[in-house]
């Protein structure tokens, strides 16, 4: 059995300010560096192998926060990439939902639909999460690893692996700093939210 501790990167100044970042590579804030330091200390008991992190800053701080403490190697991955939300990128969420309410409610309700403008359709991030899933999965068949990502990406790591719904992504957008365990069998997928 393969177990992947799915972790989202502590927060940034723009999650704490609800700001969309796609792309916009942020470092933790304060409160995001001690979200990392707590979630390391929370998975030193997960044994983990390797350290797979998107890009981006934050996601990088997170990663190296736990290999100091787990004594593993970080490997950044571009597949991990976030999702390019375009000129939505640095606006409040708030501020989405007030000047474009239809758009805000349908990226909701089925964001598969919606296209940032100059941005990136969701499927393309899917797919690439896809592919980078396909070859993580044909490596590690057992053992435990960590992937560390921002949203909406760690929502569509979930969603590939569970076969589940990906649920509100504005939500989402706010979980820094959180994980949760995912067992991968070769016919079943067990999912454990912490």
């Amino acid at each position: 059995m393969l177990r992947i501790i799915l972790t989202r990167p502590g927060s940034t100044e723009f999650d704490e300010q609800r700001r969309i970042t796609g792309t916009l590579s942020i470092p933790l804030s304060n409160q995001g560096a001690q979200q990392a330091v707590n979630t390391a200390k929370d998975l030193l008991a997960e044994k983990i192998e390797v350290i797979y992190a998107s890009n981006c800053e934050s996601a990088s701080q997170t990663a190296n926060a736990l290999a100091e403490l787990s004594r593993v190697k970080v490997k950044q991955l571009e597949g991990l990439q976030n999702l390019d939300h375009g000129l939505w990128q640095g606006k409040l969420i708030d501020d989405v939902h007030q000047k474009q309410p239809k758009v805000y409610r349908q990226w909701q309700e089925c964001p598969e639909t919606i296209c940032p403008p100059d941005g990136e359709m969701l499927v393309e991030a899917q797919q690439r999460v896809k592919m980078t899933l396909r070859k993580l999965l044909k490596k590690h068949k057992d053992g435990v690893i960590a992937i560390i990502a921002p949203e909406p990406m760690t929502s569509l790591i979930r969603c590939y692996l569970s076969g589940g719904e990906l649920g509100n992504l504005w939500k989402a957008e706010c979980a820094g700093g959180s994980w949760e365990s995912i067992d991968v069998e070769p016919n079943e997928v067990v999912v454990n939210s912490r």
